[in-house]
């Protein structure tokens, strides 16, 4: 038995073959990808197989089509979206800060200067994103 000591938490690990350390996630991998092939196959052997016209038309909520499937977007919609993405993203990135926040904030100051840092980084991003007219919906 060996007794590794983190900077957070002391665990305990035996010395045994690596593979079986991994062999439950391989188990589940397997699982995972035999049960949906075994339900996909079950279903073209089991289920009805009479295609008619009706069936294989188009369906939208009870109603003909009308009109394209696939309509043009602006590319505003396409550049409010990746803005999206990115400020929701980098919003996670807080949430491993905020967490530890409370714990380093009496020894040092410098974990709220690199959260500031950041917040005016983005603060930053998004003024110039605004500015350039990104977020303007027209």
């Amino acid at each position: 038995m060996v007794l590794y000591t983190g900077l957070f938490l002391n665990t305990i690990i035996e010395d045994t073959p690596i593979y079986e350390n991994y062999l439950p996630i391989l188990v589940l991998m397997i699982v995972a990808t035999l049960i949906p092939l075994a339900i996909l196959v079950i279903t073209n052997i089991l289920g009805p197989q009479k295609p008619s016209e009706r069936k294989l038309s188009v369906y939208e909520s009870g109603m003909p089509p009308v009109g394209d499937a696939h309509p043009k977007f602006s590319v505003k919609f396409y550049i409010i979206g990746m803005l999206f993405i990115l400020f929701d993203i980098e919003i996670v990135f807080m949430y491993p800060w905020a967490v530890i926040y409370k714990q380093w904030i009496s020894t040092s100051i410098f974990i709220l200067v690199e959260g500031l840092v950041f917040v005016g980084i983005l603060l930053v991003g998004y003024i110039y994103a605004w500015k350039k007219g990104a977020l303007d919906w027209e």
